[in-house]
């Protein structure tokens, strides 16, 4: 007898009953469609989003305490039974739910709620109060339209800490920019290769090595780039940094110490990226971009030596440097100007062929950047810098005298992945992701938020969507405020400007999934009509 693929998170079906079971059989289930579990009606849903609603249902419930922590739900079977949907229908929610880290299956114990949603301390506002007040509010709860808007990561110019204040900020869907599908990092592949490693790994292996990096990983790097990104490089000179943040800081420390103590920027462009330039004490002079890139005449006249661009996809904009203006600005570089280019989500394209690297065209005068932070996680602190030789050997003294070098054993484990192919593996399944989750967006945004452009849709891991001054609310802090109470986070578009621009938002759509996607977007709709 054929026998159906059975999803690794439910291992509780069997071909035999479960009379222990505390749920219902569909003959004592009631009305057909719904179920006693939760009261689950799945007239509720629409018919081509049935997935959706049910996870979306799964989450109210263990937000408000209905499914706390260790209750266990009905096997897969027997609530598709329930429900009167296919089988797949219940599979997909769970399984989103456990993506989220919220369920886990516990073979024959079932499938399992794990996490439930984090508390925040409400604030004492009271001027008479002596102590904290003992309120908690969830963190997936959503303020009313009509409530006042509580303290928020928009109230005041961003800081140093923004980005932390808005990752603890409370939200049920969060449209950040610059987060990948942390759901789909590739544990098993990751297990495997870290036990292969570790199995031929001899004992000098533990021991201090390279600051620039393991050799393994330094040649693996330089075998990617050539496939991917057409940059021929010798694995001699890679140097493994954590992460593009070091790798910034680094090439910082070295200029400003040879004397440049100014790093020209994108604007709009990363908000981060200027941070972290300036607390290296490096200025970052804004330099404007249009729809084809970077204005090298603006560029020019700024009299800086050094400029730092996305060129493959513009943060946030989403625009590749044009031809002209690529040859521009190696024209400009050829007079000892010096390139810095992050490569952050070149790999992330859709709808357009891929773009060159400048480093493939320019080496001696460009710093090329690159990590897995988009790639597989930003928590594995795993990125890679080539320099014109010049800059070289200042690099690896600035990398040995901050941290002796990365961390061994995930670099050895990342050479494995990339040699064995598993990593371009991963890149083909998250681009048809991605695409899904980008056109669901789009439609969203075309639903609900009439009148907004769109741009960068072309690749990435983000859409930033514009409006007309007198289209928006008062600013588009104000509009980010309104939509973090209703329980979505965004980033407004000026946090990326140094100079005034049209007002928009910079939305993420890697991390969530289509339902949420839609959504977030119809929040986001609803709280700009609040605004206007």
């Amino acid at each position: 007898m054929h026998r159906s693929k059975e999803q690794p998170l439910d291992r509780s079906i069997t071909s035999s009953p479960q009379p222990s079971s505390p749920y219902p059989s569909p003959s004592a289930s009631g009305s057909a469609g719904s179920s006693d579990f939760l009261q689950l009606n799945v007239a509720d849903a629409s018919p081509g989003g049935r997935s959706d609603w049910l996870a979306r249902e799964l989450r109210r419930a263990i937000a408000d305490g209905r499914l706390p922590v260790g209750s266990r739900l009905p096997a897969t079977r027997t609530l598709a039974a329930d429900l009167r949907v296919s089988r797949g229908v219940v599979t997909e929610a769970y399984q989103r739910l456990t993506e989220d880290g919220q369920l886990a299956g516990r073979g024959r114990g079932g499938t399992v709620v794990v996490a439930a949603p984090v508390t925040v301390t409400a604030p004492d506002t009271s001027t008479t109060a002596t102590r904290p007040t003992t309120a908690r509010t969830p963190l997936y709860a959503s303020a009313p339209a009509s409530a006042p808007i509580p303290p928020h990561p928009f109230t005041a110019p961003p800081g140093p800490e923004i980005f932390d204040e808005l990752r603890a900020a409370p939200a049920r869907i969060d449209l950040s920019p610059g987060v990948p599908d942390l759901a789909a990092f590739p544990r098993a592949a990751w297990l495997r290769a870290e036990r292969a490693v570790l199995a031929d790994l001899p004992a000098a292996g533990m021991g201090y090595g390279d600051p620039r990096g393991t050799p393994a990983l330094r040649q693996a790097v330089a075998h990617w780039l050539a496939r991917n990104r057409g940059i021929r490089v010798d694995p001699d000179e890679v140097l493994i940094v954590a992460g593009t943040s070091q790798a910034l800081g680094l090439i910082a420390q070295v200029l400003h110490r040879d004397g440049d103590p100014a790093i020209a920027v994108e604007d709009p462009g990363s908000l981060g990226v200027r941070q972290h330039l300036q607390y290296w004490q490096v200025a970052t002079p804004p330099i404007p971009v249009d729809d084809d890139g970077l204005c090298v005449d603006a560029l020019r006249a700024s009299g800086a030596r050094a400029v730092l661009l996305t060129p493959a996809h513009q943060f946030p904009t989403g625009v590749v440097l044009g031809g002209p203006r690529r040859r521009e600005l190696m024209h400009w570089a050829s007079a000892d100007g010096l390139i810095v280019e992050d490569d952050y989500d070149a790999e992330h394209r859709y709808d357009r062929a891929p773009v060159p690297a400048l480093r493939s065209l320019l080496p001696d005068q460009v710093c090329y950047v690159g990590s897995v932070s988009k790639l597989l996680a930003p928590a594995l602190r795993v990125g890679w810098l080539l320099a014109p030789s010049r800059y070289r050997t200042a690099l690896a003294d600035a990398k040995r005298f901050a941290d002796l070098g990365n961390s061994a054993l995930p670099q050895l484990v990342l050479a494995r992945l990339m040699e064995s192919g598993e990593l371009e593996r991963r890149l083909r399944l998250l681009r048809r992701r991605h695409r899904r989750r980008r056109d669901a967006m789009i439609a969203a945004i075309d639903a609900h938020l009439p009148g907004a452009t769109v741009h960068g849709a072309a690749a990435g891991l983000h859409l930033t969507i514009t409006f007309d001054r007198a289209d928006t609310a008062p600013s588009d802090t104000d509009l980010a405020a309104a939509a973090l109470a209703r329980g979505v986070k965004v980033h407004p578009l000026s946090w990326h400007r140094q100079r005034p621009g049209r007002p928009g938002l910079v939305l993420g759509y890697a991390a969530r999934t289509p339902g949420d996607i839609t959504e977030g977007i119809a929040l986001l709709g609803k709280a700009r009509t609040d605004w206007t």
